[in-house]
């Protein structure tokens, strides 16, 4: 019976032994068989049917039932499939809605090696369940096959459970063997028990305990059952082909990803079983290397495949390493933060506890195997430069890029071994922290992946490049695009696909970079200049470089004067080309130009060398792999005989849904006769495709007005937006303004998060070059790629061209709406016009490059 505080085995003879359950006991049942665990919970279901407690069976196994059918039991099925977090989740929140002082038994924790492939998970998984049972007094009953866990799974069990007991069964006799007895003590408690009946007879003579133990075999250390599957694929590759394919196909669901979906299908036909197995060897941790990771590794095994002997001759080689799913788990599980995951997981939760892990995610320690499988993998790298990248698992894929949500880190990896370790430890804490950034959870509402689980893996790669002097960087790197949306006019071939170059780090050509240019490379025809270029190339180009400084131990920028002057160890002429205008103004005005200033056109690079159609070649090749349009992050680096190597660094499927639909459209004719019918008329600047969208709502912020404002008072005016477009979303609104959208200097444009425009239809820059303000078209960025994916229209009206008229009375006679859509900003009515427009239309057309709005 049970007494206050204290509850019943089943066994009198055993609870005399232990001196009965305590309220909060989690309860390990070490055991050869579920059929030996059955036999432990029947007496211990009676006894607490009669003492009236409330009981819970967690039922996941394949095993058979614990507990049969019971009318007083309740039996909750939980799918072990569905992953760590989801299943822990399930778990937590069954515990959290049945309270204080019930009673479980749970299935064989063993049975979840099949589905997690991971000792190390249920580790984990015990940690988070086994206090929060404490916490409620709950009593619960759990069980491990014997000899199938690995030593430091059964130490992490044994330090965080309150009872840990052997049960053996031997020449017909049933004995149990306390290993731990949590605040109980008694001289004969931890001897081994003879069960006989109601009675437990403790075995104390030394050599009936020694006939005992003699007889039960021990087996040697346990491996963890993700390096028994590792071993069993290392032994296939001796196999047959069909063994090995099924192997394969088990590493693939382990690593890289169980969906079946079009991913899984290219990795299970490029990668062989030798290929997964090398990923493996470099793996730190357990569970998927991510989205990044794989498409990294299953482009570059497609143009080594498929392409030509010249793609393997001119590929980089990479040695990357991978840090495991799990690890990003075992750090929040170990640092005690997943009752703080599990809020943040929940809708009421998901910005609030946000903030509160992203801090506690730059804070936590990493438990000792992870750190010295760091430091080796530190170690292999020497004093190279490494980044580290973010590698989720839902990034990367069909339709969900991720572009520029989570962090990427870069070490420059100098100094002593121990600052290097540091630096490396904190760069993983940084990304691990981008996963509660605004913008990345903001991204997953939007996306319809609030419910998905998006654990966070790590890719780590040797920073492409070499040592120029005191720097560190690539010659050229950039995003290369299997489809050009960004045709700027008639006769560029769309399907040759585009370039989006820098010289010197790529960082300049994913971000929208303040005040300097990227050169934007149309594949059919490389030395075709954009409008602006051909405007004012000078002003247009790339004035600054991204490296890494060897001396500050940092990403750096500097000016690309002064690093076109270091002996990049290859012809410069590859990149720049002199800027004797420049030279010459400054002669005039007194000033010493030597050496003789650079500007970066890459013009011998792309009329002269290879490159551009062996980057045109490869991008068609993955594309028709994928079938699908990509899009290829890249380095390149040249020798002093004009050979290169290029570095694929980042490969995934393009977002490009069809913007207003992808049908011919026939734009209206209008003449001088327009008048307060026409918005705005231009050529070219624009991407979204073909376009026929209704226009409900403009939202346009005034120039003038604006650029006059404070700098706290245009942050205030982009807060505003932001709210408007949470109040216009499925609206059909267009949001229109000065300088560049989502800019961080106001001066530029107004400063909005993606998240703040995210609902609109359309987005238009506005170039007003008396208040400073010019649209940057960073087709390609992270920025573009977040409009691509949302649908968004994007154009550009450089006003004061022959080809753009914009007429903005069109909008601003009408009423404003401002007033009553946010009454709270009234105040910015001057600045901010919006205006309900029922009969607007925006059309363009790819053919002819034009694009109007009209009622």
């Amino acid at each position: 019976m049970g007494f206050r505080g204290k509850a019943s085995t089943g066994l009198p003879g055993f609870d005399q032994v232990i001196d009965m359950l305590r309220l909060g006991d989690n309860v390990v049942w070490q055991v050869d068989s579920t059929e030996d665990y059955q036999r432990l919970v029947a007496p211990y279901i009676e006894q607490s049917l009669r003492d009236e407690r409330r009981l819970v069976y967690v039922r996941f196994g394949k095993h058979d039932p614990v507990i049969g059918e019971h009318p007083e039991v309740d039996t909750y099925e939980i799918d072990p499939t569905r992953g760590f977090e989801r299943f822990t989740a399930e778990v937590y929140a069954l515990i959290e809605r049945r309270g204080k002082q019930a009673f479980y038994v749970f299935d064989s924790l063993t049975e979840l090696l099949e589905q997690w492939k991971s000792d190390f998970m249920i580790g984990n998984f015990f940690k988070i369940v086994c206090p929060y049972l404490y916490e409620l007094d709950t009593i619960a009953y759990f069980a491990l096959i014997r000899s199938a866990h690995t030593y430091s799974t059964i130490a992490g069990i044994r330090e965080t459970t309150q009872l840990l007991l052997d049960v053996y069964r031997v020449n017909g006799n049933v004995y149990i063997h306390p290993l731990k007895v949590w605040n109980r003590y008694s001289p004969t408690m931890f001897f081994p028990h003879l069960i006989r009946g109601d009675e437990a007879v403790s075995i104390t003579a030394s050599a009936e305990t020694a006939e005992l133990f003699s007889a039960i075999r021990r087996g040697a250390e346990r491996l963890d059952y993700w390096d028994v599957l590792l071993q069993q694929a290392q032994n296939a590759l001796q196999s047959d082909a069909g063994r090995q394919a099924e192997v394969k196909r088990t590493l693939i669901a382990m690593m890289l990803g169980g969906d079946a979906g079009r991913m899984t299908e290219l990795c299970d036909r490029y990668f062989t079983l030798a290929d997964l197995l090398l990923v493996a060897s470099r793996e730190i941790g357990t569970g998927f290397i991510g989205g990044k990771s794989v498409g990294m590794l299953l482009a570059r095994k497609i143009l080594e495949s498929e392409g030509r002997q010249q793609f393997a001759d001119c590929l980089e080689p990479h040695d990357s390493y991978y840090i495991g799913s799990d690890v990003y788990y075992t750090y929040i599980v170990q640092n005690g933060w997943w009752g703080l995951r599990s809020k943040q997981r929940t809708e009421e939760g998901f910005f609030e506890y946000g903030k509160e892990l992203k801090t506690k995610l730059l804070q936590g320690k990493f438990p000792p195997n992870i750190r010295e499988r760091l430091m080796q993998m530190l170690e292999y790298f020497g004093q190279s430069p490494i980044i580290v990248r973010s590698s989720s698992l839902l990034e990367d894929n069909f339709g969900n890029a991720f572009a520029g949500k989570y962090e990427s880190v870069f070490c420059a990896n100098q100094g002593t071994p121990e600052e290097r370790y540091e630096a490396l430890e904190q760069a993983i804490r940084v990304v691990y922290a981008s996963s509660m950034d605004e913008d990345a959870l903001q991204y997953r509402l939007n996306r319809g992946l609030f419910d998905r689980d998006e654990q966070m893996a790590i890719l780590v790669q040797r920073v492409s490049g070499d040592h120029y002097r005191d720097h560190f960087f690539p010659h050229v790197a950039g995003v290369g695009f299997s489809m050009n949306l960004y045709v700027w006019e008639q006769g560029i071939d769309m399907n040759a696909g585009m370039l989006r170059l820098v010289f010197g780090l790529g960082t300049r050509a994913v971000d929208r970079t303040e005040g300097d240019y990227t050169r934007l490379v149309a594949l059919d025809d490389p030395s075709r200049l954009p409008p602006m270029y051909a405007e004012d190339e000078r002003k247009y180009s790339q004035h600054e470089v991204d490296v890494l400084s060897l001396v500050e131990n940092k990403l750096t920028t500097r000016k690309a004067d002064e690093v076109l002057q270091l002996d990049l160890k290859t012809d410069r002429g590859w990149f720049a080309t002199p800027d004797y205008e420049t030279e010459r103004r400054m002669r005039e005005l007194g000033m010493r130009s030597s050496p003789t200033p650079q500007l970066l056109q890459f013009r011998k690079l792309l009329r002269e060398s290879e490159f551009p159609a062996m980057m045109r070649d490869m991008l068609a090749l993955l594309e028709r792999v994928y079938d699908y349009p990509v899009d290829l992050e890249f380095t390149a680096n040249f020798g002093a005989d004009g050979r290169f190597k290029i570095n694929v660094l980042q490969c995934r499927p393009m977002q490009t849904r069809g913007l207003g639909g992808q049908g011919a459209v026939q734009l209206p004719e209008f003449g001088p006769d327009a008048g307060e019918r026409l918005f705005f008329a231009a050529r070219g600047n624009f991407m979204g495709g073909n376009a026929r969208l209704p226009v409900e709502r403009v939202v346009y912020v005034r120039p003038e007005a604006y650029a006059q404002l404070t700098d706290r008072d245009k942050y205030s005016v982009a807060r505003a937006i932001g709210k408007l477009n949470a109040r216009l979303k499925g609206q059909h609104a267009l949001l229109i303004g000065p300088g560049r959208w989502g800019t961080t200097i106001p001066s530029l444009g107004v400063p909005l998060r993606f998240s703040e425009l995210c609902h609109m239809t359309a987005l238009f820059e506005v170039a007003v070059p008396s208040e400073g303000f010019m649209p940057e078209l960073s087709y390609g960025s992270h920025f573009f790629q977040d409009l691509v994916e949302s649908d968004i229209f994007y154009g550009a009206l450089f006003a004061g061209r022959e080809d753009v008229d914009f007429r903005p009375d069109a909008v601003l006679r009408k009423p404003n709406r401002l007033e009553d859509w946010l009454p709270e900003h009234a105040g910015f009515a001057h600045v901010i016009h919006a205006a309900e427009t029922p009969g607007m239309t925006l059309f363009a057309d790819v053919v002819s490059q034009k694009m109007l709005c009209v009622e």
